[in-house]
């Protein structure tokens, strides 16, 4: 237990880095980390290099396992299955996927045009942004083992329910024509050799980074400031653990922003660390990244207004009530 405890903080944590990184602050730059500014100097460079270095590890990792199911062969696994299997199945491979919200909509189109049941797309819509592998190591590296778990299980568990209840309510027609029309041509996919996939896995790699960098750093510059900066007293009073509308306003709150789960991080970070609530800081992330704005805007270009009100209605409830549930039950967590 003592080596596994070891190698979390060492390899997930990196608290080699954190030390290298106090050094850097206090050696060269003169500064305390226990101040404002020295502080605020440590948490945005060693967040910033520890999240770069395990995200870029990471999607290499995930990427080369995904190059094995290309969606041509995606649609034909999932085209296998139907009711509650084909929606936690179309969850699961959400997971797999590192995609944020914007970027699994195509995806989405491509599989409602392919005939694959509604609700099993949706459920693969919530799950691909919202939960993936590397969160659940990101998670790890900044609080723990069970609350990584954790949100994944809660996450899986919307995508399937969400993914559910929309199949059951029969709102294939509130999807717009176009979609149906754009069949897809099910194309032969080459056997790619071991240097194609580990090719193709450098180039997820590289245009994953190229889309989520700036977010990761405005990201971890508003938690070193929040951190640093915000006192504890000021934000305990609008998202303390003893208000009971701290989750709405995190949902709400997170709903206009447009991030991946890896700029939200940081953010959720500090505000645990200021006393905030774990189940507030998970329900800013999961409106963040599973019902931004802009996502909200594309997909309403491929469904009617009422089915896009359904499912904003479902995730944001469900959101909401995954944030008082980690809040209530947070001891199991520590």
């Amino acid at each position: 237990m003592n080596i596994f405890q070891w190698l979390n903080n060492q390899l997930l944590k990196m608290e080699w880095l954190s030390d290298l990184i106090k050094l850097l602050v206090e050696n060269v730059f003169g500064l305390s980390i226990q101040e404002r500014v020295g502080g605020s100097i440590h948490f945005f460079i060693y967040d910033v290099i520890k999240i770069f270095i395990l995200l870029s590890v990471l999607i290499f990792i995930i990427s080369y396992i995904q190059s094995y199911f290309p969606p041509e062969r995606t649609k034909k696994i999932l085209g296998r299955f139907n009711g509650i299997t084909g929606n936690i199945l179309g969850a699961l491979l959400g997971t797999v996927t590192p995609f944020c919200s914007c970027s699994s909509i195509p995806l989405f189109i491509g599989f409602t045009s392919a005939g694959l049941p509604l609700g099993i797309t949706f459920s693969f819509l919530i799950s691909s942004p919202l939960v993936d592998l590397a969160s659940v190591l990101l998670l790890a590296s900044i609080f723990n083992w069970k609350i990584a778990f954790g949100y994944v299980v809660v996450g899986l568990i919307l995508a399937v329910v969400s993914g559910t209840a929309i199949s059951k309510l029969k709102l294939e027609e509130y999807v717009e024509p176009f979609v149906y029309g754009n069949k897809s041509i099910d194309i032969k996919q080459e056997s790619m050799t071991r240097k194609d996939r580990i090719n193709y896995s450098i180039e997820q790699v590289l245009s994953i980074i190229k889309k989520v960098w700036l977010y990761i750093l405005i990201g971890v510059g508003i938690g070193a400031v929040i951190h640093n900066w915000i006192p504890e007293t000021a934000i305990a009073a609008i998202l303390g653990k003893d208000k009971w509308y701290s989750v709405l306003i995190a949902t709400i709150v997170g709903v206009p922003m447009y991030a991946d789960i890896f700029g939200t991080l940081p953010i959720a970070e500090a505000l645990v660390a200021k006393g905030v609530g774990i189940g507030t800081a998970l329900s800013f992330m999961m409106g963040v990244t599973a019902l931004s704005l802009p996502s909200i805007i594309m997909l309403k270009q491929v469904v009617k207004p009422r089915l896009l009100g359904i499912f904003v209605g479902l995730v944001a409830v469900g959101i909401v009530i995954i944030g008082y549930a980690f809040n209530a039950f947070g001891y199991l967590f520590i």
